[in-house]
């Protein structure tokens, strides 16, 4: 009992403090559960923890959220663009594959090219922002992005927010996209 609920709290913390950078949570959860030997990880597990980054999300951006009717348009494009994780990430869940990726050569293979996709990333122009550039286009573009974060070492955040950049907004703009974008995307995860 104690050793469970020592496992929880330190996959808890992992998953609180990787989850707002633009490294893989999930890879990381991984990652410690194989050399700490954890017997606590499993893909619910780790759906759990992101419950708890979904809470804090939505209570950071509880004025956006809670303000519908001028954010409606907002609300919109978020949707359009989770579209394409819902339908994959369904697709991968019942067939199984999402489990067969939670392996460290995967992950590893994933984080180093992810590395060089935001490295390249970020040596772009920026000068859109959420306001006047953020369209269906650019969301959908995100949104395909995003589906990359199936794959754990893969930053959810990080591959949005890249996404972002390769669009050309600011770093500021594509991490609220990207935190947008979370919002449905975890509270999927966990509902699934």
């Amino acid at each position: 009992m104690i050793t469970n609920f020592f496992e929880i709290f330190v996959l808890s913390i992992i998953q609180g403090v990787s989850e707002f950078l633009p490294i893989s949570s999930a890879a990381h959860l991984i990652v410690a559960s194989n050399i700490y030997e954890f017997k606590n990880q499993s893909l619910l597990i780790d759906i759990s923890l992101h419950l708890g980054s979904l809470l804090a999300i939505v209570f950071y951006f509880k004025k956006d959220i809670f303000d519908f009717k001028r954010n409606i348009n907002l609300f919109n494009k978020i949707a359009v663009g989770t579209i394409p994780l819902i339908l994959i990430g369904y697709f991968l869940y019942y067939t199984g594959i999402i489990h067969q990726l939670r392996n460290i050569k995967v992950i590893a293979w994933a984080t180093l090219f992810f590395g060089i996709l935001i490295y390249i990333a970020d040596k772009n122009k920026f000068l859109k922002t959420i306001d006047s550039h953020f369209n269906i286009k650019s969301v959908l573009i995100i949104g395909f992005f995003q589906v990359l974060a199936l794959i754990p070492g893969v930053s959810r955040s990080g591959i949005t927010i890249t996404a972002g950049r390769i669009l050309g907004f600011n770093r500021v703009d594509s991490a609220k996209i990207s935190f947008y974008l979370s919002i449905p995307a975890l509270l999927g995860a966990s509902t699934l």
